[in-house]
């Protein structure tokens, strides 16, 4: 899927002067095609996992006035469509799994259907992606989707697992994995719009403790409800 300037500032919420001073100082993946500027999706995806280590890394990671989120007077679905998501999916805290393929599979299998989609199927796409690049965040988060799996209709489904132990995913910051947002979206622009707001989250101290607590799907929702609400407002 190739995408241009003007499709990318949309799908992160940035304007395009934004990009082109990052594609100027280097800062973000694309192509030159008829002497214009070109976005892989993928690569997109994994600049977004793997621009949350600045700190461990020195990557490149959004200044707090270019975070990539809908600008504060933009109200509807975006603004709370990660409590959306998580509401639509579920929060598990008993799986038993300690490595990543069971993981995945077992999840898969509790998940499936409200998915609608067969759990081997799925869990294969899943497994796929990982392989390309693991999908671990920092701080222990993780992100686990797929290439190129869009649910049909209009609503987004997260599934939060808390695993029992924390598991090694391969994250680049080579921390184990205490939280993980399977992450399903009905478009590109919708799941880029998750993504990012799961990279952010990931480095709140305050919603890290959290999830060290393994918190219900009722206590999560409460504070993914809150943290939303405040994005953007300052």
């Amino acid at each position: 899927m190739d995408l241009k300037i003007k499709d990318v500032a949309e799908l992160l919420n940035v304007s395009e002067t934004t990009i082109r001073r990052w594609l100027a100082e280097g800062k973000i993946p694309a192509y030159r095609l008829h002497h214009q500027y070109r976005f892989s999706k993928a690569e997109i995806q994994d600049w977004m996992l793997s621009c949350r280590l600045q700190n461990e890394t020195g990557n490149f990671l959004p200044s707090e006035e270019e975070q990539i989120f809908p600008p504060k007077e933009e109200k509807g679905m975006q603004q709370f469509s990660l409590f959306r998501a998580i509401h639509q999916g579920a929060v598990l805290t008993d799986i038993q799994a300690t490595e990543k393929e069971a993981l995945i599979r077992e999840t898969m299998a509790r998940v499936s259907e409200k998915l609608e989609t067969d759990p081997l199927v799925i869990s294969d796409l899943l497994l796929d992606r990982e392989r390309l690049m693991p999908t671990g965040l920092s701080n222990g988060i993780a992100v686990p989707h797929t290439r190129d799996f869009i649910l049909e209709g209009p609503k987004d489904v997260v599934v939060v697992v808390f695993p029992k132990e924390p598991i090694d995913w391969g994250a680049l910051d080579e921390k184990p994995i205490h939280t993980l947002f399977f992450l399903f979206a009905c478009s590109d622009k919708r799941h880029l719009h998750l993504l990012a707001k799961l990279a952010h989250l990931s480095s709140h101290d305050e919603a890290l403790e959290l999830f060290h607590s393994k918190p219900d799907k009722k206590e999560l929702l409460e504070y993914i409800r809150d943290w939303e609400s405040r994005v953007g407002t300052k």
